[in-house]
């Protein structure tokens, strides 16, 4: 099988970004998108996944992550979308869950082409409570401890862009932690791990995995 590889470069008044990936690399990254908390967090999504990764990304950090954060969001799914193709052969569906001491993130996902990004609170009970309504994801986050200038709402910002741009149906269960450090990682450990199981190839399946043939 030919390795999956894809090449993104992206420049506007805001950013310029260059992305290269590899689906069926060896976990290899050489991240520098000047956001510290990001580079690990990628890092740690492409060791787990077994991705080869490279990131080069300049942005207008001086107004702020927004911009250089959401951008290569989009730099991400764009490549693994490129990488896949028609995307025949792949098992499509993913999950993985991650403990980092008291937290907990399970991320469930399909390489869909109907983009969706969805955060619950994953209770002791293990009811899972959907964060519309009463229950709200920002407010749950909102208070727990960050050193790394990095948050919640970055991540948010970051995975939505990736989804749109993939085309995944994603869901992450997190469960209540004080820590935000600890959410994340988990997070992208868990993305890392269930995005590989969705995009290995089935030997028994030839075609697209789809009853409509097409994805």
């Amino acid at each position: 099988m030919n390795q999956r590889v894809a090449e993104i470069n992206r420049k506007t008044k805001e950013t310029s970004i260059k992305l290269t990936l590899n689906i069926d690399g060896e976990g290899k990254a050489d991240i520098d998108t000047k956001i510290p908390f990001l580079n690990h967090m990628l890092e740690l999504f492409a060791y787990w996944g077994l991705f080869d990764l490279e990131i080069k990304a300049e942005g207008d950090l001086e107004v702020g992550i927004h911009h250089t954060n959401e951008d290569i969001g989009i730099c991400l799914g764009e490549a693994f979308k490129e990488a896949l193709e028609d995307k025949k052969g792949i098992k499509r569906f993913g999950f993985a869950a991650v403990p980092m001491d008291k937290a907990l993130a399970e991320v469930t996902l399909d390489i869909s082409g109907r983009p969706s990004l969805n955060f619950e609170a994953l209770m002791p009970s293990r009811l899972t409570v959907t964060f519309n309504g009463e229950i709200d994801i920002e407010k749950f986050i909102e208070n727990l401890r960050s050193d790394q200038k990095y948050t919640f709402e970055d991540a948010k910002h970051f995975l939505q862009s990736f989804v749109n741009n993939c085309g995944v149906n994603m869901h992450i269960g997190i469960r209540p932690s004080s820590d935000l450090h600890h959410i994340l990682e988990a997070i992208f450990k868990a993305l890392g791990i269930a995005l590989d199981k969705a995009t290995q190839i089935d030997p028994r399946r030839q075609e697209v995995s789809s009853t409509k043939g097409k994805i």
